[in-house]
């Protein structure tokens, strides 16, 4: 089978930045597992694997702007300290997360500590960036329509 939409995909990936310096991939025996078509992954890659097959190992490199975007410098806000949890430590480099007015959670990384406020990056850290990915597709599957219906991939002992 080829993977297309509603198409459940299992697969292994290394991620690297052009240097070849692996900076995120699957554990032995804990593959990615997604719904083909329903924005899961990265829109470069997802293209990139349609049409392929179980067995298939490709590489790919996938352009910012297919990937997590450009970095937008807008994204960069300087926020009252006093936003922040008293206890909470902030530190230059550290990611943090916190919940939105919509409740749903960000992370974002610190930028810089000042005396009163606290510089932040809401950008994806990949942001801006071409990715390079190896890829072995494992399986693929027709999804169920209880995959269909939730909207993504159910692996074994899944439970809401």
């Amino acid at each position: 089978m080829q993977i297309a939409k509603d198409s459940v995909v299992t697969l292994d990936y290394r991620l690297h930045l052009g240097d070849g310096k692996i900076i995120e991939e699957t554990e032995p025996g804990d593959p990615l597992v997604y719904l083909h078509g329903y924005e899961e992954i990265v829109p470069g890659l997802e293209k990139a694997l349609a049409g392929k097959k179980a067995g298939e190992s490709l590489k790919v490199e996938v352009s910012a702007e297919d990937g997590y975007g450009p970095y937008d410098p807008e994204e960069v806000e300087e926020v009252p300290r006093e936003e922040f949890p008293e206890d909470l430590e902030l530190e230059a480099g550290g990611m943090v997360s916190a919940t939105d007015e919509d409740g749903d959670e960000v992370e974002f990384l610190v930028k810089e500590v000042r005396a009163k406020t606290v510089l932040v990056d809401f950008n994806h850290p990949l942001a801006g960036k071409p990715l390079h990915f190896e890829v072995t597709v494992r399986e693929v599957r027709k999804a169920t329509e209880e995959e269909l219906e939730h909207g993504h991939a159910h692996s074994p002992g899944h439970e809401h």
